[in-house]
């Protein structure tokens, strides 16, 4: 590995997140539908996930978790020329999520715009702002990603309910500093799948209606089994792609960082990259899915526990609606 080489990459100086007050349990979902916190735990991981207060929206949760990467950063809103906002659940079909967190930061200067590619959207956010940082187009970037799953979760739904949680995090990309270099992003995704996971209401095609309200339409819906299959090929296949154009193995992985959907799923890819779960950061316990957001939260929270050393390797990677899918390896690395 040449540092001299990674110097000249866009790279994450500064992150932030923010989960909301009120916790779910798996004792309170025993209570709502027909589970158990035994056969939660067991099959997801999953103990806890935050929800949202009714007057607490994603740009709100972006707002928070933006201000803290701007702090741990030491730049002021001002200096961003672009916000990207990774999201699902936007306040609004528009104006973006990304324009009202500009209001919010008083970001005067900033360039403002969400992308949608469900659970590997802060990937897809970060290969992008990776491509304007390292062409000369901006200088820094704020990436974030945040959901308010609680708003789309049917929660008579057992199957789907136990699963999501709300959270936000976020990220400043800039062209210099001390900080996580983006070596490389390889991302992908398979539409001919799209029916496995999809919100089927409230778009062009299906407006809303007394008819989509009452069929329940507007909440999300998800072929469990068949995503899990796709998820576990595509993300190895994802990650494996990014270590082989970084010319690094799987024992040059310090931290495998991946999307928190399932335990299951994160165990059977350490497995296959000889990786001890020690070194598999995990939130999916705390915080359940929180899509998008869901990886991000799991980096700050790891570089906030476990600073990390120059030359270590993280490896994320994440698989979401659409389908789509994406892993990155970060390198951190001194100014």
């Amino acid at each position: 590995m040449n540092l001299k080489n990674l110097s000249k990459l866009a790279r994450i100086t500064g992150t932030g997140s923010y989960l909301p007050e009120k916790i779910l349990s798996n004792a309170d979902l025993e209570k709502m539908v027909e589970t158990t916190d035994e056969w939660i735990v067991s099959r997801t991981g999953m103990k806890e996930r935050r929800i949202a207060a009714d007057d607490e929206f994603t740009s709100h949760m972006a707002t928070k978790a933006a201000t803290i990467a701007l702090q741990d950063a030491n730049i002021q809103a001002d200096q961003i020329d672009a916000i990207l906002v990774a999201t699902l659940t936007p306040d609004h079909i528009f104006p973006s999520t990304a324009a009202l967190l500009e209001r919010n930061l008083g970001a005067k200067n900033a360039a403002a715009l969400d992308i949608q590619a469900a659970c590997t959207g802060y990937l897809y956010a970060l290969s992008i702002a990776k491509a304007w940082i390292e062409s000369g187009t901006y200088s820094n970037i704020l990436v974030v990603a945040a959901e308010k799953l609680s708003t789309i979760v049917d929660y008579k739904d057992r199957g789907t309910c136990i699963l999501f949680g709300d959270g936000a995090s976020a990220a400043v990309v800039s062209n210099k500093g001390a900080g996580l270099a983006i070596q490389h992003t390889c991302l992908g995704a398979d539409g001919e799948q799209s029916e496995l996971l999809k919100l089927p209401a409230g778009g062009s095609r299906l407006p809303a209606s007394k008819e989509t309200v009452e069929q329940g339409l507007h909440y999300l819906q998800m072929e469990g089994r068949e995503v899990y299959k796709h998820a576990v090929r595509r993300m190895e296949n994802a990650a494996k792609e990014c270590l082989d154009k970084c010319g690094l193995s799987d024992s040059d992985i310090s931290w495998l960082v991946p999307h928190q959907a399932n335990i299951r799923i994160m165990e059977a890819i350490a497995k296959r990259f000889g990786i001890p779960m020690e070194r598999v950061f995990q939130t999916i316990h705390k915080y359940g899915n929180t899509s998008a957001s869901a990886i991000a939260i799991a980096l700050d929270e790891l570089l906030k526990e476990h600073p990390v050393s120059t030359g270590d390797n993280l490896l994320l990677f994440a698989f979401g609606a659409g389908l789509t899918w994406g892993a990155s390896l970060l390198t951190q690395i001194e100014e």
